[in-house]
């Protein structure tokens, strides 16, 4: 596991005598732990010494990867999996825009973090000195907010802000800049009971007649249904909607980030809408009179772009914290702005029962028709078969982070979540090499946990360097790198759109990924047909410390169904129109 620093920051001075003053990073160090930060990710380097010196004698614990984008994806993963802020460090220069792929990432899915990078002293700011950068201004438009802190008195204030603005509201990325002057000057210490931000006010408590204007809405309503996205993980609202759904007799889809926020196992979940998205789910929004979004922010890989084509039966119900989000991409015929638990555990109250028997039932049988299907193999590994079988192995029972591309649409299809915060990828970004770091960030984050990487060969050479983390921390994440030694999605794509004119996407020549890890000390095995599988990953799953399966797979397998852009949820190829 990362270091813990014995050493308390230091209260007393070299005679022995209770410190009133201290550095500006001890002053760092103390409001950490005044948040009850358990453990800060991140890479040294000049503008960062102070703060690392003081870690040096604090009480921090700290995992240092292997790169600046390891570390900011590890701590993004670590709040994904706790609902709490990812603390990250980076140095000045190529250290802070080395971490700005993970900044607009977790901005894309509203992920709180605090990003903490050195600075140049202040005195050289503007004059072009060694690993300088205006990382405020370079990530202005990827940050929730950002700080220059300018005099180390007001420290210990820009903390606590940062940290309430990156977990409340519509949560995301803060970012602290400390030039390395103000990291060495020195000041009395004193952390702030509470804070007031004047122009930042989260609503979060709803309007009482826009919920009574939902209650009417729903009486009406003979095809109603929930579209839940990332916003119910997000709120810890899962048992609110569950009760909201059972109680109003809702079908519920679920969002890429919305999946786990309501149980896969439920008999009122269709599945996941849009690209690759069930045929229940996509054709209930085709269907359906009244749809309820929830903490979903209408994307193109929901609504294909064509909002001509999407939902146009239906009256729309848009509850969201983030009043930005409320009309941006499509229609509002009731906009309720809050928190998605307050909201639904007011509405929930007197939530009218619709007569929709009729509607389930339906959708129930395009359930049972329609699954996701794959022409599955005795003589090559599926990965559709592979994803299922983790599934099968754990019962369930896991936090699975995923890279991006085909494997993560297949975590999506064949691993039905039914906790929240069980299931980490990139979503509105599609960050490669994103998975395996934020595995180990949520395995720190519940070290009780099963936690499991599903990575593509493609993603995983992106950050691979932090299988040194892995086994000298013996962090016991489990490693499964669905081998089609190719860009996957981009190889489909350009075997479906442009006429199977295969450009730049052969990994071949990918290393042996077995070799790759025990060369980090890292158990590992390959597997390329089921009984192999079934073997290895069984070995990896009882093995105590982090380790790796390659598992050699179909290289030509496509995922479906498929939704191509720009066009509608009634276009679906189903995969199986030439068999």
């Amino acid at each position: 596991m990362p270091q813990r620093l014995a050493m308390p920051v230091k209260d007393r001075n070299h005679s022995g005598q209770l410190q009133q003053d201290y550095t500006g990073s001890e002053i760092l160090l103390r409001c950490l732990i005044e948040e009850g930060v358990e453990v800060v990710f991140g890479y040294p380097g000049g503008a960062v010494l102070p703060i690392y010196d003081s870690l040096y004698q604090g009480a921090l614990k700290h995992l240092l990867a292997r790169h600046e984008q390891g570390a900011i994806h590890a701590a993004d993963g670590y709040a994904r999996a706790t609902g709490k802020p990812g603390v990250v460090i980076a140095t000045s220069g190529p250290g802070a825009t080395n971490l700005v792929t993970g900044i607009a990432n977790a901005q894309m899915d509203s992920i709180p973090l605090v990003c903490i990078t050195g600075n140049v002293p202040q005195n050289l700011i503007g004059t072009d000195a060694f690993q300088e950068a205006d990382i405020t201004g370079i990530t202005m438009p990827i940050t929730k907010h950002s700080y220059l802190v300018t005099d180390v008195q007001d420290l210990p204030r820009v903390v606590k802000e940062a940290f309430h603005i990156a977990s409340t509201g519509r949560p995301g990325p803060v970012l602290i800049d400390i030039p390395k002057d103000v990291s060495n000057a020195r000041s009395s210490y004193s952390y702030p009971d509470s804070i007031h931000i004047r122009g930042y006010q989260p609503k979060t408590d709803p309007h009482p007649l826009q919920i009574s204007r939902l209650h009417k809405i729903l009486t009406k309503a003979e095809k109603p249904l929930i579209l839940a996205g990332g916003g119910v993980v997000t709120a810890g609202a899962e048992k609110e909607l569950i009760m909201f759904a059972e109680r109003a007799n809702i079908p519920v889809t679920t969002t890429l980030m919305g999946l786990g926020g309501f149980s896969g196992q439920h008999p009122l979940w269709l599945g996941m809408p849009g690209m690759h998205g069930t045929y229940a789910a996509n054709h209930a929004l085709l269907e359906c009179d009244l749809l309820i979004g929830i903490g979903a922010r209408f994307d193109d890989r929901v609504t294909m772009g064509r909002l001509d084509k999407f939902a146009t039966k239906a009256n729309i119900v848009h509850i969201d914290i983030d009043p930005a989000e409320i009309g941006k991409n499509v229609d509002t015929y009731i906009p309720i702005v809050g928190d998605v638990k307050k909201v639904l555990s007011t509405a929930v109250a007197e939530v009218p029962r619709t007569p929709s028997d009729a509607w389930i039932e339906k959708l129930q049988k395009w359930v049972r028709e329609k699954p996701y299907t794959f022409c599955d193999s005795d003589e090559e590994l599926k990965p559709q078969w592979v994803i299922r079988h983790l599934y099968e192995s754990t019962g369930g029972d896991a936090i699975v982070t995923t890279d991006v591309g085909q494997h993560q649409m297949w975590v999506a299809q064949y691993f039905p979540f039914a906790n929240p915060r069980s299931f980490i990828t990139s979503g509105g970004l599609g960050t490669m090499g994103f998975g395996f770091p934020a595995a180990l960030g949520a395995q720190l984050g519940k070290p009780e946990a099963t936690v499991i990487s599903v990575t593509g060969d493609g993603g995983f050479q992106m950050t691979s360097q932090e299988l040194a983390v892995a086994s000298l921390a013996n962090i016991p994440v489990k490693v499964a790198v669905i081998n089609n030694r190719c860009l996957g999605m981009v190889r489909q794509w350009q075997e479906v759109f442009y006429k199977k004119r295969y450009s730049e996407v052969d990994l071949a020549d990918s290393p042996d990924f077995v070799k790759l890890a025990e060369s980090y000390g890292v158990k590992a095995w390959k597997a390329e047909n089921k009984e192999e599988a079934k073997r290895v990953w069984k070995e990896a799953l009882s093995h105590p410390g982090p380790a790796v399966v390659d598992f050699r797979v179909a290289p030509e397998e496509n995922v479906y169904p498929m939704v191509a852009p720009g066009t509608g949820l009634d276009e679906m190829i189903m995969g199986d129109e030439d068999k």
